[in-house]
């Protein structure tokens, strides 16, 4: 006598359906492109603060830039293996949330700019030829620049996302 059939597929068939898989065109489009230096010019911005002798408002630009670094890995790993769609009540709307964390990452990197550009002017007096104590002059200026950076990225992220909301796109890629 043979044994009845099985009720429920096999697993492997339910691990095929569930895999993970790169959306390539993310990759090599803007966005992904744009996600990519967003993530290089953040880190670059966070570990040049992080590394110099601060306090005061500093501490405010690198809570930013920390936040808006792993907010941004985050959107971009869960965009490039397509599993969006398992946040719940935002992953169907996933370009706008992209285009409003876009807009408000560029809002805040403004001020953390800001922020460092008021610390460089602040510690300008340490600019001299000769001066032999130790100055993060040279570590805020470098960190004035790349929050310019991040915020152009942002800004052009969140206009990207914005025309493409605009032109009736639901999808990132």
């Amino acid at each position: 006598m043979l044994p009845p059939p099985p009720r429920q597929p096999p697993p492997q068939a339910r691990a095929v359906r569930g895999a993970v898989r790169l959306h390539r065109a993310f990759l090599r489009g803007p966005l992904g492109v744009l996600r990519l230096l967003q993530l290089l010019a953040g880190a670059a911005f966070w570990v040049t603060i992080a590394t110099s002798r601060y306090q005061g408002p500093v501490h405010f630009a690198l809570f930013v830039a920390v936040l808006f670094w792993l907010l941004t890995l985050g959107l971009y790993f869960l965009t490039l293996l397509g599993k969006h769609e398992l946040v719940p009540v935002l992953g169907s709307r996933w370009l706008a949330v992209n285009a409003a964390h876009d807009l408000l990452a560029a809002a805040l990197y403004g001020a953390a700019t800001g922020i460092m550009i008021a610390q460089t002017r602040s510690h300008s007096y340490c600019n001299l030829k000769d001066y032999q104590m130790a100055c993060a002059y040279h570590a805020f200026l470098a960190a004035a620049v790349c929050g310019g950076l991040c915020l152009g990225l942002y800004l052009l992220s969140a206009l990207y996302g914005c025309c493409r909301r605009y032109q009736g796109e639901q999808e990132v890629a």
